[in-house]
């Protein structure tokens, strides 16, 4: 068994485990944004982890695991049949590069200080056919508000820090979603003590494979909806 036979049928397991139907087109791109990252890798440092099959399992599964929960809040509480959401602190487009592809109809802000990170992220865009994918190389609280529906990060910053510079992207009625891994119990003191940002639910992830404890923090601005 080849190791890419071997990725792909993984990846359609842990599909089914985390209930999301997922087709040969979009199983194709996630493996290949997978070996493209490994690719760049190389030359450009764009994740700290360089073994495959920790790729496979902390990047791709790990991020694979947000979709369902989002999938949750947007059909629940947006009007927009073409929601935004924007992902801070992207890196090499993680969670973003993943969302697109799962979720065509969604469009998808990867936002990086770093240039070669959204180099990369652009090349993903064309290579894959994205077109609702789009890379922003800027910080954070220099752009205009993005107006988003959900702003994710993923260990990006404390949920202070997180609130702080990206909460202006927030729609009225949006919500900020911090992927984490053990409950943040002391960020969300010093979050709630310091700002009108109000932990809403902290949702529990189950990632495929992985032996590690993973959960989404859904942040609102107190009062609203």
């Amino acid at each position: 068994m080849t190791q890419d036979h071997d990725y792909a049928q993984r990846l359609d397991a842990a599909a089914k485990a985390l209930e999301i139907d997922l087709d040969l087109e979009q199983s194709s791109a996630l493996l290949g944004y997978i070996a493209q990252l490994q690719r760049w890798n190389r030359t450009y440092n764009l994740t700290a982890l360089r073994d495959p099959e920790q790729m496979l399992i902390q990047h791709l599964f790990d991020s694979l695991a947000v979709v369902g929960p989002l999938d949750q809040i947007l059909y629940k509480n947006t009007v927009s049949t073409k929601p935004l959401v924007v992902d801070v602190g992207s890196g090499a487009g993680l969670p973003g590069v993943v969302l697109a592809i799962m979720r065509p109809h969604w469009t998808i802000r990867c936002v990086d200080a770093v240039e070669k990170k959204m180099a990369f992220v652009r090349q993903m865009a064309s290579v894959l056919k994205l077109p609702n994918l789009h890379a922003v190389h800027a910080r954070v609280e220099t752009l205009p508000s993005l107006e988003a529906d959900i702003v994710i990060s993923r260990a990006f910053a404390s949920l202070l820090d997180f609130a702080t510079l990206a909460g202006s992207h927030v729609a009225q009625g949006g919500q900020l979603a911090a992927m984490k891994g053990r409950e943040p119990l002391d960020e969300i003191d010093t979050l709630e003590q310091q700002t009108d940002w109000r932990s809403r639910h902290v949702q529990t992830l189950h990632v495929p494979e992985l032996n590690a404890q993973r959960c989404l923090v859904w942040l609102s601005r107190q009062g609203s909806s």
